[in-house]
Order: structure tokens, then C-alpha cells, then sequence
């Protein structure tokens, strides 16, 4: 077994998700893969399970987990936590079916955790500058200054306080209590990245460039944006009053 696995949800992704798993098990370095499916009413599950009796002759390298219905982009990576977990890899990787996140740079997410020292690393777009391809110019400013905000409401060491393109230590996630997460959409990517902050663990930003979906729709909306405004300040009162232990 692998020591590391690629976390992807998805809800009718039938155009991407063949490209995607072939792009991640064409990396140099290995990695396993765990399809979390909303119920795609478009086949996207079936199109992976056509793709398991490909790949999965001698190990099991891809995964799929099928849920009920959709239930949120949060709840969908803490279901896929828990079987990573439960399964005993070391290394949880998050990012997106669509390709905003290229496959290329698993390994520098990877390598930032499992050999410098990093609990938890960050694809981030705004580490060195924004480095965003085909967003137009009001996306970029919404994302660059919520994460701005973020920053300045939270205080975390962070650039790019909203990244999806993740990797954590396993123990990391044995420590946060995942069950607690509040938050499903947009905040879910903050939330998990200040809690890991809050409990002591190393964060790196790995630069990345991120480049807009091609194929398949767009799953933002008003009210993830929302969320993760008015979500964040709540948030962040609510730690004033809890005690957070590191973890050994």
C-alpha cells in the first residue's frame, strides 16, 4: 500500500474525473486515490467504477466512496478523512477534479510534509504574488481579499488562507476533532486550517499556479461566500474561549 492518498469530491464531474485519475497515477512519485461522490446524477461514479477494474488488479490504488446525496464539500473530505484514516495512510491529499489544481504538484505537497518537516502543506496561490490563470479580474480581487480578511480577523501566518489543494499528516487529522467541523462549503477550507494552526502544527505554503475549470460546471455561489465571511468572525470568537492541546 502507498503511503499516501488523493482526496477528491465530486458531484457531476463525468468530464473530468477519467482525465483526473489517470493525470494523479501518472506522477512520478505513487499515489492512491479516493473518489468521494455526491450521488453524481451524470455517471460519474460509474465512470470509476469501469476505471477500479483497471487499476486495481494486484492493490487497491483507487477508491471510491458513494454517498446518498449532496451533503457539501466539507462533509464529503471528512468522510474521506475517516476511510483514509481507518485504511492507515499517513499522507491526505485534498484537491479538485476539474484540473485548477495540476496533478504535477501533488509531489511538492507531498514532499513539503513527508520530508521538510510540514504537518500541513498548502498549494497557495498567493504565496509569491496571485498567480490565478482565466479567473476574471473580479474573482481575483474577491479571493485575494477574502483571504486578506481571513488573515486579519484570524491572524494566521497565511497567504492563501482559502487554498483546496492540501496535504496533511496523518496526525494532524487523528488530533482535530473532525466531527466538530462546522462548516460544508467555502469556510470548510479556512476552519481546517486555523484549527490545525490553533493546535500547534506546522504550515507551509508550497506556490502553485491555479488555473480556472475548462470542463464541467463551476460549484461556487453568493452563499459559500457568505458563509465564509460571517463564519470566520464567528469562528474566531469562539476560540477565544476553547483550550486547544498540541498534540505529542
Amino acid at each position: 500500500m502507498n503511503d499516501s492518498i488523493v482526496i477528491i469530491p465530486t458531484y457531476k464531474e463525468r468530464e473530468n474525473v477519467k482525465a483526473i485519475i489517470e493525470a494523479v497515477f501518472s506522477q512520478p512519485k505513487e499515489f492512491d486515490i479516493l473518489i468521494v461522490d455526491d450521488n453524481s446524477p451524470d455517471g460519474t461514479a460509474e465512470i470509476v467504477e469501469s476505471l477500479q477494474k483497471i487499476y486495481n488488479h494486484q492493490t487497491t490504488r483507487l477508491h471510491l466512496l458513494r454517498r446518498p446525496g449532496k451533503q457539501g464539500l466539507g462533509t464529503a473530505y471528512i468522510a474521506g478523512f475517516h476511510y483514509a484514516i481507518e485504511k492507515g495512510y499517513d499522507f491526505l491529499l485534498e484537491m479538485d477534479a476539474d484540473f485548477s489544481h495540476d496533478p504535477k504538484d501533488l509531489v511538492q505537497l507531498y514532499t513539503a510534509c513527508a520530508q521538510n518537516g510540514a504537518d500541513l502543506s498548502i498549494g497557495s496561490r498567493y504565496a509569491t504574488g496571485v498567480n490565478v490563470v482565466n479567473w476574471p479580474m473580479g474573482r481575483v480581487l474577491l479571493s485575494y481579499f477574502a483571504s486578506m480578511y481571513v488573515r486579519l480577523i484570524t491572524t494566521m501566518p497565511i497567504a492563501d488562507t482559502t487554498a483546496g489543494f492540501v496535504c496533511y499528516r496523518r496526525k494532524v487529522l487523528e488530533t482535530i476533532p473532525l466531527d466538530e467541523i462546522k462548516f460544508v462549503g467555502y469556510a470548510f477550507q479556512i476552519e481546517m486550517k486555523f484549527i490545525t494552526w490553533k493546535y500547534g502544527f506546522k504550515l507551509q505554503e508550497v506556490p502553485i499556479i491555479f488555473t480556472e475549470r475548462v470542463r464541467g460546471e463551476s460549484k461556487m455561489s453568493a452563499g459559500i461566500f457568505k458563509e465564509a465571511f460571517f463564519g470566520v468572525l464567528q469562528m474566531t470568537i469562539t476560540s477565544w474561549f476553547k483550550k486547544y492541546i498540541p498534540a505529542n
